[in-house]
């Protein structure tokens, strides 16, 4: 099932989401010592091309690929960047087509072993895979009290939709023809406004899990409900929150 297909949730992707990626695409840049852009990359899963645009500090041309129609048609027109309407699993491309391939907050929604087998093909010998995400840990710099209730209002009105959260391990990478070659963590901060964050939380599957899939709430009280509930944490006019996140350097494993 995929959560963000409809004009609405991109529309809110498209202007709510944080535009992290250039932080990650620095440290692909670090771990594979890139002295010179690669000359292909593929973006799996792109959304509305905040990951793939990023692409263009290390790779010379990109193709971004989703199923869905509407996040491509959110995705900024660039003469670099060609975008494909395709699923992670089935990627309409040549075998070694491809010298990096990236993923951002999308692998734990793929079925993982058609995905892995399909990027295993379309990937050069000697290229890389990088699976990437990012995620909101509710913790709020000015105001400590605002994890609880993140974690207890929040996510127990909203709670998150299944999902493969199960990190790839190193067996699972040789299963599929790849070497887990390295994984690393990292930090992010976000500065939001109360509308700004409102408008964050509502691209998060859990919200339209409820509206759209379920139907038990529109997106008015939605966003009702979310900003009456900032306001006794914001003292300020914005707030800083924190994001954690990994990154998983995959490479196609020895025959």
């Amino acid at each position: 099932m995929n959560y963000f297909d409809s004009r609405d949730s991109a529309d809110r992707y498209a202007g709510g989401r944080p535009y992290f990626h250039p932080l990650v695409v620095g440290k692909i840049k670090d771990f594979l010592d890139l002295r010179v852009p690669v000359p292909q990359a593929l973006d799996v899963a792109c959304g509305t091309g905040q990951s793939t645009v990023a692409l263009k500090h290390i790779a010379e041309r990109i193709v971004g690929t989703d199923s869905s129609e509407e996040m491509l048609a959110r995705a900024p027109k660039d003469a670099r960047i060609l975008y494909v309407k395709a699923p992670a699993e089935k990627l309409p491309f040549a075998e070694g087509s491809f010298d990096l391939i990236t993923t951002a907050l999308a692998f734990h929604w793929f079925d993982r072993a058609p995905f892995l087998a399909e990027a295993r093909r379309v990937l050069d010998p000697s290229g890389w895979l990088i699976v990437y995400d990012n995620w909101f840990t509710g913790r709020m710099g000015e105001n400590p009290e605002y994890e609880g209730w993140y974690g207890e209002e929040y996510l127990g009105r909203y709670p998150s939709p299944p999902r493969n959260r199960e990190p790839l391990t190193d067996a699972g990478a040789i299963e599929h023809g790849f070497e887990l070659v390295g994984r690393e963590g990292y930090e992010n901060e976000v500065s939001f406004s109360p509308e700004e964050l409102v408008g964050y939380l509502m691209t998060q599957s859990n919200v339209i899990a409820v509206v759209e899939k379920e139907g038990a709430e529109g997106w008015e009280t939605v966003h009702e409900w979310l900003m009456k509930a900032q306001a006794p944490f914001f003292g300020a006019s914005k707030g800083t929150f924190l994001f954690e996140g990994s990154i998983d350097y995959l490479r196609p494993a020895a025959v």
